[in-house]
């Protein structure tokens, strides 16, 4: 094996985003093996940081003799050379630091720390040996009935000592009669998984026509020559949209698709919006394909990150599923990225960088010459315009859509429609099961003096607080201001307060009230029933437990959920969305309308029912999505994007200046669009102030541009230079790329 270059170039793992590197640091006679991607503690500013290797070379421009030398290498595993490159990529694509964008792709427990904080757990674990497996099949066998439930607990693999069902002395006796061994080794920290999904057994269903239509054209391009070779297709014909109505079996083609991958020799990442769609989809792959699933998503603890994370980089598992992050999973050979429920915006990162997870996964794919399929009933406009669609417009089991009701609440005074408290009814007479979808959290959007007129606002930020009886307080949603609720004004002392709208623990109460009992009960998701650790799942598996029940819950209980026994479907306020100053309100309230719609009807009720309460009854997103009118809906949508020049037409990039006085926000702001000066297709609209948040004033502009990577090259370096100027010292900046 040949020495590593004498020059290393090391990126050290700084927040700062004036100090950026990559440095050269002189690797010194006896230092060991370095390579991209190595962890090394390099001095750097005064101080010992964590670095990781760039690039290496045999010359540099400084004189060996001023580099100098790293510290130490970091105990555990480097970074794939794959997954630095990438972090490269991304810090340019979204206007970030190496240092920052490399932070998302390290071991888990590395972080900025030198010393790791996560280590390979170790315990004594025993293991049958085929001395007691013969013992254990032989009824004659000398052993004692405690001595055979032990044999039979490790019966199914080796165990930890303390899982044995014994003491160690009963163990060590076991041992030497050589029926078991006992030995310390690394213990394996097992991600507990949802029995959501479980109904599913490992057995590949038929296809129907066109979902064998589609698997043929993606299993044809994992099967072409890869990037380079002759004969291979180009990259764009690597990319698909599974563009399938709900129900129509897209998992299933992902399910085949990612086995002929795995025939191929290549590994899998399967993207899920939410945490919460990750169990029910590692379920259904850890039935097809066992062991070799594993699954990364933040709310599993960091020992079993760490241990699904190594699975991953020694070829252990070969498909790794998970929600954003997952699409830094450490595999060697990726053949296949799937992108499930491609529309949702959840896939979009909120701290630096503000990667898209879905621009990176096609980004990773086209590194390593694989097929990204992206799927959804809803899909954007973006992917419409951009990947190749593959079609299926049925329900795998024949069944027409659900039938889609637009109720009229422009004369309500109630947050149920009477149709809608009937057909609940309906449903509880039926021992069946129901979703109510109002997306806000709460008892009432805010409280108001009717006397005077006061609204009670957060005092850090510029919005009005939710009321939550629950907690008896009235709380922010952005910062967690809370306080009591008031018992009278503190302007005019009045008692009569007002509460206005309605939020899902109203609407729970509400139907608590009128249907809800022991045989018909009401379950609520949202981000106050769900806020430990695993509440998320631990709600939709009492769900898909009960018999019969109505689940009320945000926009989360609209998200590829498969409940087979949902028979009615309810969206409340389907307008609200549309009230958003957000060019994507119309794309958002169609794929929230449709989605929900999906969730009803998959099982042997029937075709199922949706009701959709709104004060805009006439309105194109909302019609659309009640004729199940996908087709149609993109086509006007794309026409009027380019009309105004909104994306896929155009790129925008949203740059937030934030400061503890307004003055210093906008100054920021307005030398940053000073800085950009013309750039090539570009309009730069602002800046204008933002809402306070968090007791910090702010500004922004937005860069709406046809030539993106020079719009992003003059942001990023705008950017750079008013945070070191005089008029950023006072201010925070922030770039945004496809802002969501």
């Amino acid at each position: 094996m040949s020495a590593s270059p004498p020059i290393a170039r090391i990126e050290p793992l700084t927040t700062a985003r004036a100090l950026r590197g990559p440095f050269d640091y002189r690797i010194p006679e006896g230092f060991g093996a370095v390579e991209v991607g190595t962890l090394i503690a390099v001095p750097f500013a005064g101080r010992d940081v964590l670095g990781v290797v760039t690039g290496l070379a045999e010359t540099t421009d400084v004189p060996a003799e001023k580099l100098a030398e790293p510290r130490e290498r970091v105990d555990g595993p480097g970074v794939p050379a794959s997954l630095v490159a990438l972090a490269g990529w991304i810090a340019d694509e979204y206007c970030s630091t190496p240092a920052r964008a490399l932070g998302l792709v390290l071991p888990p427990g590395a972080g900025r720390a030198i010393r790791p904080r996560v280590r390979t757990r170790r315990a004594l674990v025993a293991e049958l040996t085929d001395a007691g497996r013969a013992a254990l099949a032989d009824p004659e066998a000398r052993v004692t009935a405690k001595q055979r439930a032990v044999l039979r607990n490790l019966a199914a693999g080796p165990l930890p000592a303390a899982d044995s069902g014994t003491d160690h002395g009963s163990l060590r006796r076991l041992a030497e009669r050589g029926l078991l061994v006992v030995e310390r080794r690394e213990l394996r920290r097992r991600p507990v998984h949802s029995a959501i999904g479980a109904r599913h057994d490992g057995v590949p269903p038929p296809l129907t026509a066109e979902q064998e239509a589609a698997l043929e054209r993606i299993v044809a391009a994992l099967g072409a020559p890869r990037p380079g070779e002759p004969g291979a297709p180009s990259d764009a014909d690597r990319r698909f949209l599974l563009h399938g109505v709900t129900g129509s079996g897209k998992t299933e083609v992902y399910l085949q698709a990612a086995a002929a991958a795995l025939e191929a020799g290549r590994d899998v990442i399967v993207l899920v919006p939410e945490i919460a769609l990750a169990p029910q989809t590692v379920a259904r792959f850890q039935a097809r394909f066992g062991d070799t699933v594993a699954v990364l998503h933040s709310q599993l603890g960091q020992g079993e990150r760490y241990d699904e994370w190594m699975r991953l980089r020694r070829g252990e598992a070969r498909i790794c599923v998970g929600p954003r992050s997952a699409v830094f999973a450490p595999l060697a050979d990726v053949g296949l990225v799937i992108v499930d429920e491609e529309h949702e915006p959840a896939y979009k990162h909120e701290g630096d960088p503000r990667y898209d997870a879905r621009r990176v996964a096609a980004r990773r794919a086209t590194d390593a010459g694989a097929v990204l399929l992206s799927g959804s009933a809803t899909p954007r406009p973006e992917s419409v315009r951009a990947l190749r669609r593959l079609r299926i417009g049925r329900r795998v089991d024949g069944r027409a859509m659900p039938a889609v009701e637009i109720l009229d609440m422009r004369d309500a005074r109630h947050p149920l429609h009477p149709v809608t408290r009937e057909a609940l009814g309906d449903v509880r007479r039926a021992g069946q099961k129901a979703i109510v979808l109002v997306n806000r959290r709460g008892w009432s959007n805010f409280l108001s003096c009717r006397s005077c007129g006061r609204v009670w606002e957060c005092p850090q930020c510029d919005v009005a607080l939710v009321l939550h009886r629950g907690r008896h307080a009235v709380s922010c949603h952005h910062c967690g201001h809370a306080e009591r609720v008031p018992s009278r004004c503190p302007d005019c002392g009045s008692v009569s307060l007002a509460r206005h709208g309605a939020g899902t623990e109203r609407i729970e109460q509400e139907l608590l009230e009128a249907i809800g009992d022991e045989r018909f009960p009401v379950f609520r998701l949202d981000a106050d029933t769900t806020a430990t650790k695993g509440g998320i799942v631990r709600a939709l598996e009492r769900f898909d437990a009960a018999p019969a029940g109505v689940l009320v819950g945000t926009q989360i209980v609209a998200k590829g959920h498969d409940f087979p026994d949902v028979t009615l479907a309810v969206v409340l306020d389907a307008d609200q969305t549309l009230r958003f100053p957000d060019f994507r309100a119309e794309e958002r309230t169609f794929a929230l309308v449709a989605q929900l719609a999906g969730r009803a009807g998959r099982g042997p009720h029937g075709e199922g029912r949706v009701l959709v309460q709104t004060l805009a009854v006439d309105a194109p997103s909302i019609v659309a999505a009640a004729a199940h009118d996908s087709d149609g809906f993109l086509a006007g949508e794309l026409a009027r994007r380019e009309l105004l020049r909104y994306p896929p037409f155009a790129s925008l990039i949203r740059v937030v200046c934030s400061a503890e006085e307004a003055t210093d926000a906008h100054a920021a702001a307005a030398a940053v669009a000073s800085r950009l000066g013309e750039v090539p297709g570009a309009q730069v609209l602002g800046p204008a102030p933002l809402f306070r948040l968090r007791g910090r004033e702010r500004s922004q502009l937005v860069v709406k541009a046809t030539e993106r990577r020079a719009a992003v090259r003059a942001v990023a370096a705008a950017v750079d230079a008013v945070a070191r100027a005089p008029e950023g010292r006072r201010a925070s900046l922030s770039a945004d790329v496809d802002p969501q």
